[in-house]
């Protein structure tokens, strides 16, 4: 069921050829919503939702859901398929909410989504893009390139007047002899606490880089018993690169301003936040400046934190 009519008009490939061009087309970490309208329905393409909703428990704690409820009923992107971070994309036995998956529970996550190794994939999410950031540093830190974000999301194609559909949308099969999707885990993707320590303590080298809000930052909110940020860091919020009008990244300029102390930095930048999201939309913005000597902290700081004698500042550098 189709919630608004505008439909662009394109030229759309629908042969493995087709597939290739797609794959060629992505040469940065995001799309526009005009690319997307010109190659949606295109062979090799798939578009995941990876919405995820703020919640509040029972005892009044916030916490996050599946955006399924939302993706079914109030809409999506014709075409797209729901992925589910909270659950699939994530490893839900983890210690922290939204623990990244292993290789194999990954590939199961991607193939149940229909991808596989020949797929582009486009992702994006109903919020400020740091939902879909991580996944698409998910697929990157699994080895697969031909990933990007839709600049803007849902919010951006809907103030667009450009068509949404309600409802389940079936993933495309994936036939598992042809081109199955192998996830190689990428070497630096990925650090522990145990390097984090070394940073803090100086037997390390890199840049911590926080993508939490500058309240949060600071220490004069949050919801852990310990608030604050891991010594040493520099503040860069995600929700602070994106456009308040379009929730679109912001032009270059202005992301080398608000980026200006981690671009400055010869050292490894590591990002983090409270659960390793946040730190996705830190990591997107680097690798469009041309840096991509990033790695997340996935543990972030929901495992720092957690730690009694893990130090904690609470005032800007």
């Amino acid at each position: 069921m189709s919630t608004a009519s505008h439909t662009p008009t394109s030229t759309r490939p629908s042969t493995a050829a087709g597939a290739s061009h797609l794959a060629a087309a992505i040469d940065r970490p995001l799309v526009s919503t005009q690319w997307l309208a010109d190659h949606l329905g295109s062979d090799g393409l798939v578009v995941l939702d990876a919405t995820v909703v703020p919640s509040t428990r029972a005892d009044g704690a916030p916490t996050f859901i599946s955006g399924l409820d939302r993706f079914l009923v109030d809409g999506h992107i014709p075409g797209s398929v729901f992925a589910d971070l909270v659950d699939v994309f994530s490893d839900p036995r983890g210690s922290h909410p939204f623990t990244r998956p292993d290789a194999r529970a990954f590939e199961a996550a991607a193939g149940a989504v229909g991808v596989d190794a020949d797929t582009t994939v486009v992702v994006y999410d109903a919020a400020v893009g740091q939902w879909a950031s991580r996944v698409w540093w998910l697929f990157r830190a699994f080895g697969f390139d031909r990933v990007a974000v839709l600049d803007g999301g849902l919010s951006k194609w809907r103030h667009e007047e450009r068509a949404t559909d309600l409802g389940h949308v079936e993933p495309r099969g994936v036939v598992s002899s042809s081109a199955p999707f192998v996830a190689t885990e990428r070497p630096g993707a990925w650090v522990e606490k145990e390097f984090v320590s070394g940073v803090v303590d100086g037997s390390e080298r890199a840049t911590l880089v926080c993508g939490v809000p500058p309240k949060e930052f600071t220490g004069e909110s949050g919801h852990r018993a310990r608030l604050g940020h891991i010594p040493g860091s520099l503040s860069a919020p995600a929700g602070r690169l994106v456009s308040r009008a379009t929730n679109e990244f912001l032009p270059p300029a202005q992301l080398r301003e608000a980026l200006a102390g981690a671009l400055a930095s010869d050292d490894t930048i590591v990002a983090y936040c409270n659960a390793g999201i946040a730190a996705a939309s830190d990591a997107l913005a680097l690798a469009l400046l041309g840096r991509t000597d990033v790695a997340i902290y996935d543990g972030s700081l929901n495992e720092w934190a957690a730690d009694a004698e893990a130090p904690l500042a609470t005032r800007l550098p």
